[in-house]
């Protein structure tokens, strides 16, 4: 005989209201990955049967997460009504934080950008560069006509390694006084809105298998180029993070051959490119962009310094890819930008050094990689959140 407190069962591991909440979520997935479709259709390639399905869809349309978009009548049979995400549900906020700008973009869960600011960064201090991000970010905000509170998540792109237990930034080095704890703390709390902080590379590279050239490749690495260097690696549609965030900072890397021991990012960066333009003779006032612009006209020592650019961006490559054996490479950033010059030299090299060549391109999304990568990350969270939201409401 079992004893009495056999007869308390355990409460069972789903309910009636959690399983109409996985039946929900199951089609609201579906219309988001394949599209509109008819109750019908989502009752063939779901398996759910049509009353569940129009109970399911009835239940997403009054919390606010699915619309009508149409009909569709088919040869035989009556006209049937198509459902899609409403993409107003809710918003996600994107935000890249780089030496010289800051670019901050606010889009709808259907990943349409609503609205953008790009800005100069001119801040000195740390804590005026935190005061230009919520204020630039409440005026995206404000501009979209969204109310503050419709935005799910917010992604932070910066340099350097977000230690999460201590709450700050390691190894922005470009970035005066970035690394002082409770910068991130505060941007959240001003702005109201949950916030994430990740490495710009790696937001790169995620930006870059997502709307890029990485689309569909099983591993590939995301070299961004700039004021510093660094490296964001995706595998198998996952960012590859390491054990505390640092894998990637291959600027670190020692670079032997010159009179001092400096590291990869002082050999491969746009001020390398500068170095190296001065040493070879050029003169004035010199940027990277000048430096590479002066290269296409045919300045004799502006050749020879992207050359020698591509020359150490080969060995970033080759050492890249002994450890990960990426089936691609991108180069992005500043530097990356400017590929059209630089792939032949990259490319020549890479033959003198190792036989592991993998496919190398230039980046799809310029500019923009660290910001939609954020934007991409941001709507992963915000369309969990949206519907967890919504749904307890209904």
């Amino acid at each position: 005989m079992p004893d009495s407190d056999a007869a308390e069962q355990p409460e069972q591991p789903w309910s009636r209201r959690r399983l109409r909440s996985t039946n929900e979520r199951l089609l609201l997935d579906r219309l988001r990955a394949a599209g509109r479709a008819s109750r019908a259709q989502l009752a063939r390639e779901t398996g759910l049967s049509k009353p569940t399905v129009s109970s399911a869809l009835a239940a997403l349309e009054g919390a606010g997460l699915v619309h009508q978009v149409g009909t569709h009548t088919p040869e035989r049979g009556r006209m049937a009504v198509l459902y899609a995400p409403d993409p107003a549900a809710g918003y996600a906020l994107g935000i890249d934080i780089g030496r010289s700008w800051l670019r901050i973009a606010l889009a709808d869960l259907d990943g349409e950008v609503v609205a953008r600011a790009d800005v100069h960064n001119r801040a000195r201090t740390s804590g005026a560069m935190a005061d230009l991000v919520v204020s630039t970010a409440r005026q995206v905000v404000a501009t979209s006509g969204v109310g503050p509170e419709e935005v799910a998540h917010a992604v932070v792109g910066t340099p350097g390694v977000y230690d999460a237990e201590r709450r700050r930034v390691r190894y922005a080095m470009h970035l005066p006084g970035w690394g002082r704890a409770g910068l991130f703390d505060r941007m959240h709390d001003e702005l109201g809105i949950p916030l994430e902080v990740h490495n710009d590379a790696n937001l790169a590279a995620l930006g870059e298998y997502t709307y890029g050239v990485g689309a569909g490749s099983r591993l590939f690495a995301y070299i961004l180029i700039g004021t510093g260097l660094g490296m964001g690696i995706v595998s198998e549609g996952r960012l590859f993070t390491g054990a505390r965030g640092g894998a990637g900072e291959i600027g670190f890397l020692p670079w032997p051959g010159r009179q001092k021991p400096d590291t990869l990012e002082d050999a491969v960066s746009g001020v390398a490119v500068v170095e190296s333009a001065r040493e070879f003779g050029m003169t004035g006032h010199l940027t990277a962009k000048a430096v590479f612009d002066a290269a296409r006209q045919g300045h004799p020592a502006a050749v020879r310094a992207v050359r020698l650019e591509g020359e150490r961006i080969a060995h970033t490559v080759a050492a890249a890819t002994a450890v990960l054996d990426p089936d691609l490479v991108v180069l992005g950033g500043g530097v990356g930008h400017s590929v059209d010059l630089l792939l032949r030299p990259v490319r020549e090299t890479l033959r003198t050094l190792t036989p592991l060549r993998p496919k190398i391109a230039p980046s799809r999304l310029g500019e923009d990689a660290v910001l939609l990568g954020a934007l991409a990350t941001a709507l992963g969270t915000a369309r969990d959140v949206v519907f967890e939201r919504r749904s307890a409401l209904s």
